[in-house]
């Protein structure tokens, strides 16, 4: 049993040091994020964390119990964040699917400028890392990855319902495809520190589609 799991045990309303050490917890967690898209797993301290959080050195062991349960929170926060964006892009009926599809795209190309493209993908940039990292991690970003799939797939099946692209394409494939080259147009689009690798992804995969229409 994890301290925290501990602390929030009971009933009633949590307690407020069982408030602020989850508090405390999901600053961790989002500090860590941001430093795993820029830096890696690998180079990024746990006394660095803390630091940035604000909290004493040493400290980190009484909201994780381990680096590694701290890195399976990062990918799931991480996923369920890019879920989230993914969904307000894909599941807005306001545009066709194809539309969706570009207007993700942009969305992601303008979060990296925003930051001036020193942060990747978190699965991508862990991707890398595979053979230094707990095992327990491969199949995680295989599953996460494999959802962002699915979701793409589905947007692709709806744009073959409306005839935006032809009826012979294979969705599943062209999802996976997808996220192949997604991933390289990122890592990039972050060295270069420019948006032009995003922008001939975007172009190569939405012109391969119509011109098999």
């Amino acid at each position: 049993m994890s301290k925290v799991t501990a602390l929030k045990q009971g009933r009633g309303r949590p307690s407020k040091s069982a408030q602020e050490v989850e508090e405390n917890r999901q600053r961790l967690i989002s500090i860590g994020v941001a430093l795993l898209t820029r830096k890696g797993f690998g180079a990024t301290g746990l006394d660095e964390v803390t630091k940035k959080a604000g909290l004493p050195k040493g400290s980190f062991y009484a909201y994780f119990d381990s680096k590694e349960a701290f890195g399976l929170a990062l990918i799931d926060s991480y996923a369920r964040f890019f879920n989230d964006m993914l969904d307000s892009s894909y599941l807005n009926k306001t545009y066709t699917p194809l539309q969706r599809v570009e207007n993700f795209i942009m969305e992601a190309r303008f979060n990296m400028a925003k930051y001036d493209f020193n942060r990747g993908c978190l699965v991508g940039n862990l991707g890398m890392e595979i053979y230094a990292l707990p095992g327990v991690y491969r199949q995680r970003l295989v599953d996460v990855f494999c959802e962002w799939q699915h979701k793409t797939e589905t947007c692709l099946l709806a744009a073959q319902a409306l005839g935006e692209i032809a009826p012979n394409i294979d969705c599943a494939a062209r999802a996976e495809l997808f996220w192949i080259g997604w991933e390289g147009a990122i890592l990039r689009a972050k060295l270069e520190r420019r948006a032009a690798p995003i922008d001939v992804f975007k172009a190569d995969f939405l012109t391969n589609l119509q011109l098999q229409s």
